[in-house]
């Protein structure tokens, strides 16, 4: 075998090792690019799912808030005019007292239910990502068991004050006493519904959350972690 003969064998040898090498590349880059893909594909079609189901569980919570604060709101509205009735209508006495601490804490109670009504409703329609979806369910559930604390105080105080007033013989302790344990009774089973209605709301969340932990907001891809 000539010389120029063994070096176009290496030369060609060296060719066929050249475009396997390539071939295996533009393989790779393929399979590479398919996974890239299917990635995307997953991501975007998560994203399309996690943002239908955290619609449902937003609307679910404003829809807890508004048809709650409609019940507040009713029951203030019942208050104020009773309270007012009685109030105007009283001789003096304990009662004179209980009506008017009733129309006091109507209106109070009507404040609190117009501005959880249109705070619910301005919010209905939002679009928010999963960290803001359980942010705002989390918060609202804080709402709700701090206020049940607070009608604990409620009830307690009446009683301290009924108890002082019978002890005193003081018509206005009585009187303002028997209408905080009423409100305070109220307005305790109202928040421990609230409460419990939204925590069922917010297990929901939380499960589906754990079951799809990754999160796309259209820039940045996320994962959530339960710490």
């Amino acid at each position: 075998m000539q010389p120029q003969e063994i070096l176009l064998l290496l030369h060609g040898g060296a060719t066929i090792n050249l475009l396997d090498k390539i071939l295996r590349n533009l393989y790779h880059q393929r399979l590479l690019m398919k996974k890239i893909f299917t990635f995307i594909f997953l991501i975007v079609s998560t994203h399309t799912f996690a943002q239908d189901s955290l619609k449902s569980f937003n609307y679910s919570r404003n829809q807890i808030t508004t048809t709650g604060m409609k019940v507040l709101g009713s029951w203030a509205i019942v208050n104020i005019g009773a309270g007012a009735a009685g109030w105007a209508s009283s001789n003096g006495g304990s009662n004179k007292y209980f009506y008017q601490m009733t129309t006091i804490w109507g209106a109070a109670n009507l404040g609190a239910a117009l501005l959880g009504y249109t705070g619910a409703k301005s919010n209905t329609g939002k679009q928010l990502n999963a960290a803001e979806s359980l942010k705002a369910q989390q918060k609202i559930e804080k709402i709700f068991l701090i206020n049940g604390g607070l009608d604990v105080v409620y009830v307690g105080t009446g009683i301290f004050l009924k108890h002082r007033g019978d002890n005193k013989n003081s018509d206005q302790l009585k009187g303002y006493g028997s209408a905080l344990i009423v409100q305070g009774v109220f307005l305790l089973l109202f928040d421990g519904t609230m409460y419990s209605t939204q925590r069922g709301n917010g297990n929901k969340l939380r499960l589906f959350l754990e079951k799809n932990p990754i999160t796309f907001n259209g820039k940045t891809v996320g994962l959530i972690c339960k710490l």
